[in-house]
């Protein structure tokens, strides 16, 4: 018999609902995706104190962050990414749930991972947001130096480079940051977004 049989998940009084009615917003997973030196953590932390200026509760889980703690034993494998995206979609699960808004700034180079991750939330719930940069304009960025130890052999595995980025065929909001000023980046998010949790 499997030892899963007996994990029986209690049933708390306080539900996602009433967290909801408390904070005065919906919750949401505002889902960043895009290749490195694209602006997914510059836009996340600026998306970010627009809200919590706004009074919406917020949390962002950041890729170097989360790979320095809850996933630090991960490596850059196909497999070990999959991981890496499925725990932090079940984090972010929990954070919905507490009724927060959380901003998730991951590569995130697979579509069938992003995809697990929005059908762990209620319809509405997942906000996908595709940082639109060119692979020649990521590299002329290349602020942590890591598309140079890529090319040269240093990193393998490097999206973008040896590794595929699927690019997301439908999200909810595009955002072409070679294109766009931060400012009215973060303009056009808050705009879309805050429409979505009232």
């Amino acid at each position: 018999m499997s030892e899963r049989l007996h994990i029986i998940p209690h049933d708390h009084k306080i539900k996602k609902a009433d967290r909801t009615v408390l904070h005065k917003h919906r919750p949401a997973i505002i889902w960043f995706t895009g290749l490195s030196g694209s602006g997914k953590s510059t836009l996340a932390s600026a998306l970010e104190y627009r809200l919590h200026q706004s009074g919406l509760r917020t949390y962002i889980l950041d890729g170097d962050n989360i790979r320095n703690g809850l996933n630090k034993g991960l490596t850059f494998s196909d497999a070990d990414r999959q991981e890496n995206i499925r725990r932090i979609s079940e984090v972010a699960k929990l954070f919905v749930d507490a009724g927060t808004i959380v901003l998730t700034a991951f590569i995130s180079p697979f579509k069938k991972d992003r995809e697990v991750a929005r059908d762990l939330v209620e319809n509405g719930e997942f906000i996908e947001v595709f940082v639109d940069c060119p692979l020649e304009i990521c590299e002329q960025r290349d602020v942590k130096g890591l598309y140079k130890k890529a090319r040269k052999g240093e990193i393998t595995r490097f999206t973008g480079i040896d590794s595929p980025f699927e690019a997301p065929e439908d999200p909810e909001i595009t955002i072409p940051t070679h294109l766009l000023p931060l400012e009215e980046s973060v303009d056009r998010l808050f705009k879309s977004i805050s429409k979505k949790l009232s």
